[in-house]
């Protein structure tokens, strides 16, 4: 009989961005919504002018600001 090789699954446990974000404190992610914020308007403006190479930043600034916001509500709507 052939032996049968074993071998071992690591499980791979990947933080999400959410996970990430919620360790950070509220004065951080305000902090980075207005840096990304203003990101977004050059993007927007670069997009305009027709020098925006990588479109799909744009929809992911958005997202995570959106993904911040929603922390953030998160969070007042817990201390209620």
């Amino acid at each position: 009989m052939a032996k049968k090789k074993v071998e071992e699954v690591k499980v791979i446990n990947k933080e999400s961005e959410s996970d990430r974000l919620r360790k950070l404190d509220v004065a951080t992610i305000e902090k980075n919504i207005l840096e990304l914020k203003q990101e977004l308007f050059n993007l927007r403006f670069q997009a305009a002018v027709g020098k925006l190479e990588n479109t799909a930043q744009i929809n992911k600034n958005k997202k995570q600001i959106a993904r911040m916001k929603t922390i953030l509500t998160e969070r007042a709507n817990a201390l209620k």
